[in-house]
């Protein structure tokens, strides 16, 4: 179901208190504050919860925002990360994430983004809310320069389950109504998604 209340900002025009509701204070979101992607596996390691919320408190200060944020009325709900992919250490060297280019280097350069990770608070689920945060983190990144943008969900259609643990990655189904292409099965349940901003209006899919 879909609810056509759902709106969606840029975290920075949020307030913190709504960010941290989102993320709350247990599971994985808490203890990551969607930091994993933005340090190397080391920095991540040796960073203490509250390091990792200051940071991601600080990144939402900044311009362009680092994702995007969903309410439902009045009430957070959800988040996607997106940015440009230079920003994400740890995509640098993954076989999933390189895996349709032939130079890693290429997938850096400027105006490539990525969508690396969405929360959707529990009892909010199967709501539309995921939809629409990846149609706004993209329509957000299209107005920020992207001329690409990447993704590396997961797909329940090549397992039996998927747990929601990996469901962070979003969907293959969840990219592809929003107009991204498979152009890379680095695993049988991965997926590498991509969209060139010629592809979709800030709108929807062309």
């Amino acid at each position: 179901m879909t609810d056509s209340t759902i709106t969606v900002v840029p975290v920075g025009e949020a307030a913190w208190d709504d960010v941290a509701l989102v993320f709350g204070t247990r599971g994985d979101p808490a203890g990551c504050w969607c930091q994993w992607f933005r340090l190397t596996s080391a920095e991540f390691t040796h960073a203490t919860v509250d390091q990792l919320r200051e940071r991601m408190r600080e990144q939402a200060r900044q311009v362009p925002a680092p994702g995007v944020i969903a309410f439902l009325g009045d009430e957070p709900v959800g988040w996607c990360a997106v940015a440009p992919r230079s920003e994400y250490p740890l995509l640098r060297n993954s076989r999933i994430a390189n895996a349709a280019d032939n130079d890693a280097t290429i997938a850096s350069a400027p105006g490539i983004w990525a969508v690396t990770c969405f929360v959707v608070r529990v009892g909010y689920r199967r709501r539309g809310v995921a939809g629409a945060l990846v149609r706004a983190a993209t329509d957000f990144a299209i107005g920020n320069g992207a001329r690409r943008i990447d993704a590396f969900p997961v797909d329940p259609a090549a397992r039996g389950s998927i747990s929601s643990s990996e469901l962070y990655h979003g969907t293959v189904s969840l990219f592809e109504s929003a107009g991204y292409d498979v152009v890379a099965r680095p695993t049988r349940t991965r997926a590498v998604m991509r969209l060139e901003t010629g592809q979709r209006s800030p709108n929807g899919p062309a």
